[in-house]
Order: C-alpha cells, then sequence, then structure tokens
C-alpha cells in the first residue's frame, strides 16, 4: 500500500531519471487560485460525493462509512465523481498554470538532456545508458570491451513506448553468451508485466512472451529462464523453469510459496554460479539454491525458515557468506560450505554490533561489500573472505547518501560505487582493491549556473515525546535566514525499515533558489538507525512515526528555521499516510501538505485479504481482525480519524490503476474530508485516470511536469509568486 518493492532489477531506467526521483519531490504558482467555497461567482465548486452508509462493526467498534462504494472500479459512478474531481483541480490549479511552465523550464535547464552513464564491462562487453534531448526514456547500448567495435543497441525504450502511455521496465538481463536479452515491460501502470526474450543480434523479440512475472533470471545455458509470477493478490508465489522455443504452459514448477505472509524473489548471483529463490515476508526468510548449470535439478534449501529469523545468502565459490539476524537486530554474518549450509555449519565472520547495521552485502571473488548504517548514515566497507580485514571508504559531508554501483563482474579488481549529498550532485567512483584509493569517473553534470558552495547541508536532531533523538536533515541556501521568516518543506516516509535517502536533485534547485529550505525527517519505522529504529515504529509502536514527525517540524522552529505559518509538508505511499495522520493529530502546525499516493484508509484495507499486499504487510501494520492489533490501527488510521475541524490546503494525488495504494483511498478521504472540514482552505484531488502507476507517469519529462506542478502548488502556499 505502500512502498514500491525494490528487487526488481530496473537497469535500464536508473541513474539517469535521478533528476527527477532523487528524493520525493515537492511543489509552486503565482496567482492564488481562490478558496474552496461555492457562494463566490466565477469560483469552481468542488464536487460532492454521494453517501451510501455502509456500517463496520469490528471489536465492538461501529464505523459508518459513506464512501465504501468508491471501490466499485469501472462503474460509471465512480468514474463521474473521479472525473469530477479531476475537473474541480484542474480548474483551481489553472491559474497556477504559468509558473508550472516557468518551472518546468528550469527544471530542464538544470538536467544534462543528452546525456549517459559510464559504461560498465560485463564480461566481453560494456554496457551503458544514452537519454536524448527531447525523448522520455533511455536507450541501453553496448560495445565490445576490447578492440574498436560498433555500438549496439540493446533496447531502445523510446521505441516500446510508441503509441503508449506508460512503460514500466522490470527486470532486464542478458544471458551467458550475451546473445539474448530477457525483459519485463509493464504499459498501465498496475505493475503488471510481461516477460519477453530479444535475440540481440537481429533486435527481434521471440515468441516466448510469459505474463504477471515479477522477476526472472537466466540460467548458465543460455536456453533456460527462471521466473516468478504473481498470484490474484499480486503476491509473487510460484517459480517456474522455461525453455526458449517451448509453450509457457508446460513450463516445470520448481517452488510455490504457500504461506501468504511471504512474497517469493529470484535473481542470479553475482558469481552467476547459482539462481536464488527467496521466499521473505516482513519477518523473516528462507532461501533456496536453484544450480545454474543443472537448473532441473531440486533446489537446495539453506536452513528451514524460523519466527523473526531473517537470513540473506550470498555464494562465493564452495562457501555461502549469509547475513543473519540471529543473534540481534542488527545483522552478523556468518559463512556455511555449500554442500552442508544449515545452521549447524553456520561459523561466524563477522559479530552482531548494537551500533552499526548491516544492510546489504555482495560476495565477489575477493572481498564482500558492504553496506553499513552508523549513526543514521550509510557507510560502505570492503572485508576479505576470512573476515581479518575491513576497510572503510572515507566520506565528506555531514549529511549524505552512498551505496554500490552496479558491479555485474565477480572477479573484478575495481568496485564502484556512487555518492552524492544534498547539495553535491551524483558522482560515480571506482575503488581499488589493491591500492585502496577512489578515482571519480563521472559527476552528473548540472547546468543552468549551479554552484554547490552556495548551499549548505546540516543535520539537526527533534527530541521526541519519550526522548529519543530524531535526526532531521536539512539543506538551504547560504544567504537564507534562520529568523524564523524562511519557507520551508519537509518530507517524512518512516515505513519499513527503509531510510529516506538525502540525494541530490537538481530538480529541487526551483525551491532552494526562491528561498525554500528542504528537509527529511528521519523518524522511527524506518532504518536510519538500524533495525530496532524500524521496530520503534511499526506494530503496536506506530503511533512513534507521527509523533517523531511533529517533534521533528516543532524542533525546525524553535531553532529558527520557519514558522507553522511557513511550514508544508508531503509524505507519498506509506508517506501519504503519515501525512494523513499528522494532519488529524496537528492540523494547526502546517500550512499545507501534499498527501501522494496515500494508504489512509488502513482499517478497511488491511481487513480484506484479498488485496495486493494485504496479507503481506500483517506484520508490517497487524490485523484489524484481531482486537489487540486493531486496537493499534484504529487510532491513526487517517480516514477512520477525520473530524469536523479546519485542515490546512491539501493537494491528494493518485493513479487510477496503482496497484499498491487503490485509488479509492484517497478518493474516499478527499470526499469524507470535504463533508467534514470547517475551513475553506482548497482541498485538491488530482488522480492519473489514463495510464499511470504508484510513482505517476513514466517518462522522463512527464515526470518533471509532476514536479513542476507539485512546486507550484508548494511556492502558492508560501506566497512565492515567481
Amino acid at each position: 500500500m505502500r512502498c514500491a518493492r525494490t528487487r526488481l532489477v530496473t537497469v535500464v531506467v536508473s541513474s539517469l531519471f535521478a533528476a527527477c526521483a532523487s528524493t520525493p519531490e515537492p511543489k509552486s504558482e503565482t496567482a492564488p487560485p481562490p478558496s474552496e467555497t461555492s457562494d463566490v461567482p466565477d469560483v469552481p465548486t468542488p464536487p460532492i460525493a454521494t453517501k451510501q452508509p455502509v456500517t463496520r462493526t469490528l471489536h465492538g467498534d461501529t464505523f459508518v462509512d459513506d464512501y465504501f462504494w468508491l471501490r466499485e472500479k469501472d462503474s460509471e459512478p465512480v468514474l463521474e465523481y473521479l472525473r469530477a474531481e479531476a475537473s474541480y483541480a484542474e480548474k483551481v490549479i489553472a491559474p497556477l498554470k504559468p509558473l508550472q511552465d516557468k518551472l518546468f523550464a528550469e527544471i530542464v535547464s538544470h538536467i544534462a538532456e543528452d546525456d549517459e552513464t559510464v559504461p560498465v564491462k560485463d564480461g566481453a562487453w560494456l554496457y551503458w545508458k544514452r537519454v536524448t534531448k527531447g525523448l522520455g526514456y533511455p536507450v541501453q547500448l553496448r560495445k565490445p570491451a576490447k578492440g574498436n567495435g560498433p555500438e549496439e543497441v540493446v533496447l531502445d525504450i523510446n521505441k516500446l513506448a510508441e503509441g503508449k502511455a506508460f512503460l514500466g521496465i522490470g527486470d532486464f538481463e542478458t544471458s551467458d553468451d550475451a546473445k539474448r536479452l530477457l525483459y519485463a515491460t509493464d504499459e498501465t501502470g498496475f505493475r503488471s508485466y510481461d516477460l519477453r526474450v530479444r535475440d540481440l543480434a537481429t533486435g527481434k523479440d521471440l515468441a516466448d512472451v510469459i505474463p504477471k512475472v515479477i522477476t526472472a533470471s537466466w540460467a548458465a545455458d543460455n536456453k533456460t529462464l527462471i521466473y516468478v509470477i504473481e498470484d490474484s493478490a499480486k503476491r509473487p508465489y510460484r517459480a517456474y523453469r522455461h525453455t526458449l522455443g517451448s509453450d509457457p504452459k508446460d513450463d516445470a514448477l520448481i517452488y510455490e510459496e504457500a504461506d501468504a505472509r511471504f512474497e517469493l524473489y529470484c535473481w542470479r548471483t553475482k558469481s552467476k554460479d547459482y539462481v536464488i529463490l527467496e521466499s521473505e515476508s516482513k519477518l523473516a526468510t528462507e532461501v533456496r539454491l536453484v544450480d545454474a548449470r543443472h537448473p532441473e535439478a531440486p533446489p537446495i534449501l539453506v536452513a528451514p525458515r524460523s519466527d523473526k529469523h531473517e537470513y540473506y545468502v550470498e555464494q562465493a565459490g564452495k562457501q555461502l557468506f549469509i547475513r543473519t539476524n540471529d543473534k540481534g537486530s542488527n545483522f552478523r554474518i556468518v559463512t556455511a560450505p555449500l554442500k552442508t549450509p544449515g545452521r549447524e555449519h553456520w561459523r561466524e565472520l563477522r559479530a552482531q554490533d548494537p551500533d552499526v547495521m548491516i544492510e546489504e552485502m555482495t560476495a565477489f571473488e575477493d572481498v564482500l561489500a558492504l553496506e553499513v548504517r552508523e549513526e543514521g548514515l550509510p557507510h560502505l566497507e570492503l572485508m576479505d573472505h576470512k573476515g581479518k580485514k575491513t576497510t572503510r571508504i572515507a566520506l565528506p559531508d555531514p549529511v549524505y547518501e552512498v551505496g554500490f554501483e552496479q558491479n555485474p563482474e565477480y572477479d573484478t579488481k575495481q568496485i564502484r560505487y556512487a555518492y552524492q549529498s544534498l547539495a553535491v550532485p551524483r558522482s560515480v567512483y571506482s575503488y581499488d582493491l589493491a591500492k585502496n584509493t577512489s578515482t571519480l569517473l563521472k559527476e552528473d553534470p548540472v547546468p543552468g549556473g549551479f554552484d554547490r558552495n552556495n548551499y549548505i547541508t546540516e543535520r539537526v536532531f527533534a527530541v521526541a515525546k519519550d526522548g529519543t533523538k530524531v535526526p532531521v536533515s536539512i539543506v538551504r541556501k547560504k544567504d537564507v535566514p534562520k529568523d524564523g521568516s524562511a519557507a520551508l518543506h519537509l518530507y517524512g516516509y518512516g515505513s519499513y525499515g527503509l531510510s529516506m535517502p538525502t540525494t541530490f536533485s537538481p530538480a529541487r534547485l526551483t525551491l532552494l533558489d526562491r528561498g525554500v529550505i528542504y528537509a527529511i525527517a528521519h523518524i522511527r519505522g524506518g532504518g536510519e538507525l538500524g533495525k530496532p529504529w524500524h521496530e520503534a515504529g511499526r506494530l503496536a509502536n506506530k503511533m512513534n512515526t507521527f509523533t517523531d514527525f511533529i517533534a521533528s517540524a516543532e524542533t525546525l522552529i524553535s531553532n529558527g528555521y520557519t514558522t507553522a505559518g511557513n511550514l508544508t509538508i508531503e509524505g507519498a505511499s506509506a508517506g501519504g499516510l503519515l501525512m494523513g495522520t499528522v494532519l488529524n493529530l496537528r492540523p494547526d502546525l502546517f500550512k499545507a501538505a501534499i498527501v501522494a499516493v496515500p494508504f489512509v484508509d488502513v482499517v478497511n484495507t488491511m481487513n480484506d485479504p484479498t488485496l495486493p499486499l494485504t496479507v503481506t504487510e500483517y506484520e508490517e501494520w497487524g490485523n484489524p481482525a484481531i482486537a489487540e492489533q486493531y486496537a493499534w490501527i484504529r487510532p491513526y488510521s487517517p480516514y477512520d480519524n477525520l473530524a469536523a475541524k479546519a485542515y490546512p490546503t491539501i493537494l491528494v494525488k493518485t493513479s487510477y490503476n496503482d496497484s499498491q495504494v487503490m485509488y479509492w483511498e484517497p478518493a474516499k478521504y478527499v470526499a469524507r474530508l470535504r463533508a467534514l472540514k470547517t475551513d475553506h482552505n482548497p482541498l485538491i484531488f488530482k488522480i492519473h485516470l489514463d495510464a499511470a502507476g504508484h510513482g505517476g507517469k513514466s517518462g522522463r519529462y512527464d515526470r518533471y511536469k509532476e514536479v513542476a506542478y507539485d512546486q507550484s502548488f508548494i511556492l502558492w502556499q508560501h506566497g512565492i509568486a515567481n
């Protein structure tokens, strides 16, 4: 409901779209649109949804849901209401169109419209991506790693997208002999991917097409695919083996995940020796290994699942490296023989550290590449296979983001990583394992007069109600005063143990250069301070997420960054839940809010196991069918707690085809809020009724336009009209 999965290998569309996708983006305007009222000439009247009461009683608590009928997707009354809301939003925002156009032009002026990624070696080839001015998608290219061979087009997404309103790319992987490409496409935004195979010599797709594929990998024979499909609730649950040229109906079932709490994913090890099948819930995992050279052989179970035990497996030679939380929530690293991988054979390589969270691990031929987090900041470490030597890569800046890049080769002596901060553009480095030195390969160009020395990044700590210190990352222009007069936009998320990245965004410069301070609240429920940070903001502890955000806002005010009248906020997906709850708790604290693809109808959604993601997420939110867990959810569920009081100006956004937070959640939220709120502040509901997904449109220029739309809303609310 709530957040995008991260296992999909979208190598085609990654860093070249970072300009608009770095961190969730803010918003702007010119002449102020009218207030939400119907008794003024020439002022649009907001649509009023009809009430069709449905009574819900759970554990003796009765709630009357007047807008349950909005779940009837494709029914004409629902579509009529959604069209009315879309029309109303367009009319209210119409005065901002000149500013949106100006902001869009500024954003594009800070983007290198013609750009390429740094080529990366994979076997006999160098692979890279190119974007071209005027085109919405990248082209994946390659050329021989040796000699002066010509470049070849691996996949031109622009051609795939011709005539389509939306195109999403899922898994993308070349065969071991580099003659074929598997790739998956979604043409609606509903995350329903069709898997295809392309002959790279001819540029033609084979007849093999497999629907509803979540992840896929090649076996070593260049003709066998291992893939995972989804069930009717969009849960990845079955792994199959497919031979090119055969009928997918005859594909062999490798493994079926029967427990509805678990999702199944597959990917190839760095060594290419195995395909990993990982079953994962929010609290436990179970891993099987498929021999890539003998894909017909039964998969090898590493260790049976057990309650609250997460483990993640990497393979190097005849040894497994396992990241496990069996001795502590921040994980330790153990080894096991490939032939006898069970827990009785695990030997500790690195102990669990209560102050350092081991977030990711990748096994190369000579080292383990570790992404760890300490005191809320990410770090990169390289550890030898014996655990005797660990090197941490030195990094500047008080607030930053860093992570390992694509490193497809197992036996490499150079490992790439990407570094950036709120004021430093994304930069790709190569780290020499022998010399322990970093070499800059490319810093993303930022045209349009950008000078990083004009901006300051800072970190402050808010003190939560229980005394917990909550980190807040800040970026502002140097000349913006800290006397409370500045406009400030605060972003938050706080769920699933995901850390909010402090990444650079060229598109954000349009706000910063107008004097808007941008801040990110790293609240509990996220992963910034390790697994305990997540535990302290989920299930029975979920209310901490919301009170942490409020404390962050209050700290920014008390420290002179802004005032309540100059504070706008934003969150998306589970962050939209955050927005809905804090707006119910403290509507007086905020000038305006962007509530994007929001998970706001928590009780109803989590009480419906037929919906995508519901059962798999009981371990994050709880199951309202259980009285104790209903008591956790009911006090914060935004839709259930709307009240007859004044709210700030609110922009709610969604897509009709969103499969992660169904459109009806924000639709119901808006309908009920309109009926209850006592203020005349605009309530705007922007819905993509055409092809779009959880993240909106798919093309890069469409995304820039969406950012400009949001920024115009923010600037309007801050009274900044140019």
